[in-house]
């Protein structure tokens, strides 16, 4: 049986795998990928010609094989950066839409300007969103292209509602987070970012992926701030 091969091609892995353990970080799926290389070297160790698929409790103590007690039984991972990625940069974004309102500025201009507005302080809190967030891009968009015309600003805004701006990270993705449920594994959002973010994960298809989804501009929390949230990250 493929799982029984596993689970003794894991009893040889183990050791070689025992340093690395205490570094391992959960990288959203990213960590899920990992693994799932590591699991086919253990398959190949074991002369296992082909993946078999397994029930959720034969993962789990493959599981437990491998990584002993090391086991996760949740996955959060952050919105921007890791799940989604914008389609265009954003300095390219603001000066097309912006040339027919008057916008100026070069690229290279937009975003010095966009990221020294985005590091000053918003207000008495670390909380930027709030809600739509509109107040608060409405002030980065001006900073940024030095237009203040509302219409130019609600173009730019409702862009970044759509799924036209937005591409997922990795494209497999979603197999990766279906067969983590499949598993028993429970999955979330976990992000600091407005109200568009719901109907944005609707529109790219991926919402159902997820067991939660926490924005903070609906709990009104910046989450790297409560520590009993592991923020997930990677790097795509």
């Amino acid at each position: 049986m493929a799982v029984a091969r596993l689970r003794s091609a894991a009893a040889r892995v183990r050791p070689a795998l025992a340093g690395a353990i205490g570094e391992r970080r959960l990288l959203g799926t990213a960590a899920a990928a990992a693994e799932v290389t590591t699991d086919a070297a253990a398959a190949v160790a074991a002369g296992v010609s082909r993946w078999e698929p397994m029930g959720a409790r034969e993962y789990y103590d493959y599981r437990r094989a491998i990584y002993g007690d090391i086991t996760h039984k949740a996955i959060l991972v952050d919105a921007a950066g890791t799940l989604l990625a914008p389609t265009e940069p954003m300095a390219q974004v603001y000066r097309t839409i912006g040339q027919k309102y008057g916008v100026e500025y070069s690229e290279d201009e937009i975003l010095m300007r966009y990221r020294r507005a985005y590091a000053q302080p918003w207000g008495r809190s670390r909380l930027r969103y709030v809600n739509d967030g509109r107040p608060f891009w409405q002030h980065i968009v001006s900073s940024s292209t030095g237009c203040s015309d509302l219409q130019y600003f609600e173009e730019v805004y409702q862009y970044y509602t759509t799924e036209k701006a937005w591409h997922l990270c990795d494209p497999d993705a979603g197999r990766v987070f279906q067969a983590l449920r499949r598993a028993g594994v429970k999955t979330a959002v976990v992000s600091n970012f407005d109200t568009r973010l719901r109907p944005l994960l609707q529109a790219l298809k991926c919402d159902q992926w997820f067991d939660a989804v926490a924005v903070s501009a609906e709990v009104g929390f910046h989450f790297k701030n409560l520590p009993k949230i592991s923020m997930c990250t990677a790097a795509y």
